[in-house]
């Protein structure tokens, strides 16, 4: 029951991380997305909470913007903007936090491989939200790719490494001083 009520808070916890982190944004030329922290967030959650909780928290997530409270990028709100051009990429989250929660869950010690599920995740996630973009702004391939991906690779990439080493020794900490909290390790393997 403890533990049930510690991964339930720890959802809450994500969630609220995400709605606090994703509208603060660079922005950019419509029709492109801002350069916001939702991804960071999205990292952040996966890493310490696992594939179930952190897919929670971006339910949640999704639902109270969706409901109207401005916590997509810019301060945004609404199902519209889940329907828009950018909300394949809010979509996308789901697929980072499966990739990063089932790897750090999985290889508990190889920090390199936790890093390899982030990268996976992001690359579906921008497979995903880059096709959305450019069936809904009339947009080719390339031309989808230029505005959804390229401005936001080097941002991306410094955002994982350092939810990597953010996350990796507080991971650790929480295991010790929670246990059972965090993904309780299955006999035999080695995951926190």
């Amino acid at each position: 029951m403890k533990t049930n009520v510690q991964k339930i808070t720890f959802t809450a916890l994500m969630a609220a991380l995400l709605c606090i982190l994703s509208p603060i944004s660079i922005p950019l030329p419509s029709p492109m997305p801002a350069i916001t922290l939702a991804i960071a967030a999205v990292y952040l959650s996966a890493y310490l909470t696992g594939p179930k909780c952190s897919s929670a928290a971006i339910l949640i997530y999704i639902l109270l913007g969706c409901i109207g409270l401005p916590v997509f990028s810019k301060g945004q709100a609404g199902l519209s903007v889940l329907a828009g051009p950018t909300g394949g990429y809010i979509i996308g989250y789901f697929f980072i936090a499966i990739c990063t929660g089932f790897t750090v869950q999985k290889f508990e010690k190889k920090i390199y491989l936790h890093i390899i599920g982030m990268v996976i995740g992001t690359l579906i996630c921008y497979t995903f939200g880059t096709v959305w973009l450019g069936i809904s702004m009339h947009l080719s391939p390339k031309a989808a790719i230029a505005a959804g991906v390229a401005p936001f690779v080097v941002f991306d990439a410094i955002k994982l490494i350092a939810c990597t080493a953010i996350g990796y020794p507080v991971r650790r900490q929480l295991a010790r001083l929670l246990p059972g909290s965090i993904s309780p390790a299955k006999q035999g393997t080695s995951r926190l």
